[in-house]
């Protein structure tokens, strides 16, 4: 039977392999993160053996089922083997944050509505869309729909109105509140439907 001269190298191969399906970036980050949690580990222990440190790491199919399920691979489910498996990553940004950049983007264009405001309101969208997407708190479906309704409508909704031909200094304040509880309601529910 061969054996190897690396068996780093090997266990890594085979987390590799076995996230096979993630996207490229996110397979390095998860050997990236590998490398270095051994590379500590030897560092904080020397005198431990390869083969412990790995083991303590977990089994290369039960890592990479745990990244599927974290990024949102509907077949994640279908290849977990188990539900004992490291703890599921927290993201590097609070859930609440993508949330109150989405439904506080409205309110700070009506309050100050001369040329910061609206700029500042468009950034905070397009901001809170993006953190929203890459957050690891919710699934594909829930981030999807969490953007068409915080950010996709709102915004046709104001490009309807001002192509609509109103006076220009006409309020529209019915069309800002029934926009504010869709912002409002869809981020509650984005809030209540997250991951810990």
């Amino acid at each position: 039977m061969k054996t190897s001269a690396d068996p780093v190298r090997d266990y890594l191969s085979a987390v590799e392999r076995e996230a096979s399906t993630l996207p490229a970036d996110r397979r390095q980050e998860l050997l990236a993160d590998l490398t270095e949690h051994i590379e500590v580990t030897r560092t904080e222990r020397p005198d431990a053996a390869i083969g412990e440190i790995l083991a303590a790491l977990g089994d290369p199919r039960t890592i990479a089922a745990t990244a599927l399920a974290e990024a949102g691979n509907e077949a994640a489910g279908a290849s977990a083997r188990s539900g004992t498996g490291t703890p599921a990553r927290r993201g590097k940004v609070h859930p609440l944050v993508p949330l109150l950049m989405l439904t506080l983007s409205l309110p700070f264009m009506m309050v100050f509505p001369d040329l910061p405001g609206p700029l500042f309101g468009v950034l905070f969208r397009i901001t809170g869309a993006v953190l929203l997407c890459t957050s690891v708190h919710w699934t594909t479906v829930q981030k999807t729909t969490g953007v068409l309704l915080t950010a996709i409508l709102p915004s046709a909704v104001i490009t309807t109105w001002n192509l609509s031909g109103a006076p220009a200094g006409t309020p529209a304040l019915l069309a800002n509140l029934i926009t504010l509880a869709v912002l409002a309601g869809t981020a509650a529910w984005l809030w209540r439907a997250r991951r810990a």
